[in-house]
């Protein structure tokens, strides 16, 4: 599921992409922040998908080999460990999976079937691959930790699978290190004789809410954050500040001023991270400094007003 980061990161793309086209637009702009996030529930889904098509790729050249006029000895008797892989007959047999597959109309790897090939070939030749079909061991766990590595080591550092998904949607090469991570650890989760089960998108209705009153709280409010800033930052001109930076500072006086059960510091650290990936390399020193004193303002003035968790 998305995590409360994931969120920000998205909601301040949206922010900045907006501002960027000089639109005004926000409900067009929430629905096509909405829609990024849904898109993103697909490549997840979308890269389960891929597994299973790699192993029905290997099952189908078993077959084929089988019919040779002159098949050998071992085409005749192959080793099946890894079409028999146990975690993956389970994403196989998920209802879930297909059926929202199906529903959505997710047939990439029908039309785009090169990069199953590519996928296949690079993990059968593998030594990974060689280790886990000479393993004589059977069980489950033996299954999933050679899933595991072969996502990690083959599927996710694949340049030209993450080309492949750049060109489908644009905001995806931003999606793919946190789906890959999400990926991996619903694989490392799935239990032995347990059905598949896609997973929710959002963890709860507390975090769907939250993106779309991030984003509307930040573009309704973020002129009167302005003096705020500026009088935090008297060595910097406006223009002079980074527009991620300002977003993002934008963003934390945000959630000070109106998500009541939200920690402040909760909010600095987050945004600190976030700017880490996103901004310039001095760029969290900065911000740091800057809601730190905004907070302490906000606090002393009553302007921020914390309940529950938010007191932590």
């Amino acid at each position: 599921m998305i995590n409360r980061r994931h969120i920000r990161v998205k909601v301040m793309q949206s922010i900045y992409a907006m501002q960027q086209s000089h639109s005004d637009d926000l409900v067009k702009e929430e629905k096509f922040l909405k829609h990024s996030i849904q898109k993103m529930y697909d490549l997840y889904v979308l890269n389960l998908q891929l597994l299973v098509e790699v192993q029905k790729l290997a099952r189908k050249r078993i077959e084929l080999s089988k019919k040779k006029i002159l098949a050998t000895k071992e085409e005749l008797n192959p080793n099946t460990k890894f079409i028999d892989n146990k975690l993956l007959n389970l994403l196989n047999e998920s209802v879930s999976l297909e059926g929202y597959v199906e529903l959505n109309k997710l047939n990439y790897w029908d039309l785009d079937d090169e990069y199953i090939k590519i996928l296949l070939d690079e993990l059968q030749k593998s030594d990974m691959y060689a280790k886990y079909m000479d393993t004589v061991e059977d069980s489950f766990n033996v299954d999933r930790a050679f899933v595991i590595d072969f996502f990690r080591e083959i599927v996710a550092p694949n340049e030209k699978l993450a080309d492949y998904f750049e060109d489908k949607m644009i905001s995806w090469i931003d999606d793919i290190p946190f789906v890959n991570t999400w990926i991996l650890k619903t694989l490392n989760k799935q239990k032995a004789n347990k059905p598949f089960i896609l997973g929710s998108l959002y963890k709860d209705s507390d975090d769907q809410k939250f993106v779309a009153d991030l984003f509307n709280k930040t573009m309704l409010n973020q002129h009167k954050y302005e003096e705020d800033i500026k009088e935090k930052t008297p060595n910097w001109e406006a223009d002079r500040i980074a527009d991620i930076d300002m977003i993002i500072i934008k963003m934390a006086i945000t959630e000070f001023l109106h998500f009541a059960s939200i920690p402040s510091r909760v909010s600095i650290n987050e945004y600190i991270e976030v700017a880490k990936d996103y901004s310039t390399n001095k760029s969290g020193y900065f911000i740091n400094g800057v809601l730190d004193k905004l907070a302490k303002d906000y606090l002393a003035s009553n302007k921020m007003v914390k309940i529950g968790r938010g007191l932590l």
